[in-house]
């Protein structure tokens, strides 16, 4: 999406295509109870593991968003109210479209809207909104300390490592109390925010990367292993079960953040992908994914469903991915629709709101 600054930059509309696709994989192979692909499934081929855990899709959305607002903001100063305003524009008409969808089929179905709506309420500071919009109460968390991030990347590129390691300790605090941290590290800020701050202090340091093929290689590929690893000892839900009583979750997101972070600035340092043809249709794939990300809910279990009960058997991984590709597709118009007539024309009610540099 070309921001109030002008700047559109599509190789990260190929990152968030990316992003889009794994979690879409995640919920198309395992459904909300492991179906048609068990959740004990482990793929023989290590790097398919990161498709089996899809839900780090999440989290490269996080990193993303880091590394994207510093560098949309950098050095620059911003009217922060304008700033929230246009998030708001960005993000809520769809989010409350949806809100209302899932009203409306609840209705329908005969369930009781009042748990549903409370829910809805708490969603501003609980993670409750539904299809996938709790990742937008993190997102609007963000934003809301945004300007700290700011005045620490002006001060020292290595300071927003400090709100990391603050971040580690307290959810290794809240472990060793409570025996668990797996809900707050995957499901709010007090996770999430080690993955903003990578982004944003990798974009610090993204020219040490632009074309060491070498170690974004070694990293990527330590990564893909590392969630082999995971993946193989019970992954989201059999660690041993869930909430997770293992320690790793303390430092989960942060691995997920650096790997996505050091891959994100050498993709971007050392890359110029064209506005045309395969990479210019990943871009738009990209530019709809806020689109596709909430709209998939409303098909993704039932395309998975049919597919498997009427067409053919899809319990085995690869054969399911390869549908899940073939179905994420069928997204790609619907994310066109709604981004061009639900999103769009609130865009048009966007304020500047970076503010001009004083002229000597």
């Amino acid at each position: 999406m070309r921001s109030t600054t002008g700047a559109h930059y599509i190789a990260l509309d190929h990152v968030r295509a990316l992003a889009a696709f794994l979690v879409f994989t995640w919920h198309f192979t395992h459904s909300v109870n492991g179906f048609p692909v068990p959740y004990e499934y482990v793929p023989a081929l290590f790097p398919f593991a990161i498709l089996d855990e899809g839900h780090t899709g999440v989290a490269l959305f996080m990193t993303l968003s880091g590394y994207l607002f510093a560098k949309l903001l950098d050095g620059k100063s911003i009217r922060f109210s304008a700033f929230l305003w246009n998030r708001v524009l960005r993000l809520v008409p769809l989010l409350l479209l949806v809100i209302a969808l899932v009203a409306l089929i609840k209705l329908r179905a005969g369930s009781e809207l009042l748990p549903y709506l409370k829910a809805v309420a708490k969603g501003p500071i609980f993670p409750t909104l539904p299809n996938g919009g709790w990742s937008i109460t993190i997102e609007f968390h963000f934003y809301l300390i945004l300007p700290i991030f700011l005045w620490m990347i002006r001060t020292s590129r290595f300071l927003p490592f400090s709100i990391m390691i603050v971040a580690i300790i307290l959810r290794l605090l809240i472990y060793l109390q409570s025996g668990e941290i797996q809900s707050l590290a995957y499901w709010t800020i007090v996770g999430r925010i080690d993955q903003f701050a990578l982004g944003m202090m990798m974009f610090q340091f993204r020219h040490h990367l632009a074309h060491r093929h070498l170690i974004a290689l070694l990293v990527i590929v330590g990564f893909l292993l590392f969630y082999w690893y995971f993946d193989r000892e019970g992954g989201f839900f059999h660690n041993p079960g869930y909430p997770s009583t293992s320690l790793l979750w303390v430092v989960f997101p942060t691995i997920e953040g650096l790997a996505y972070a050091l891959a994100i600035a050498w993709y971007e340092t050392s890359f110029t992908p064209s506005r045309s043809g395969i990479s210019k249709f990943i871009g738009h794939i990209g530019e709809y994914s806020y689109s596709i990300y909430l709209f998939h809910f409303f098909i993704v279990f039932y395309a998975a469903g049919y597919i498997h009960g009427v067409v053919m058997d899809i319990s085995n991984f690869y054969l399911a991915s390869l549908w899940s590709l073939i179905t994420f597709f069928v997204m790609i118009p619907i994310g066109y629709l709604s981004f061009r007539f639900i999103e769009s024309p609130f865009l048009k009610l966007r304020k500047p709101y970076i503010i001009p540099a004083a002229k000597n």
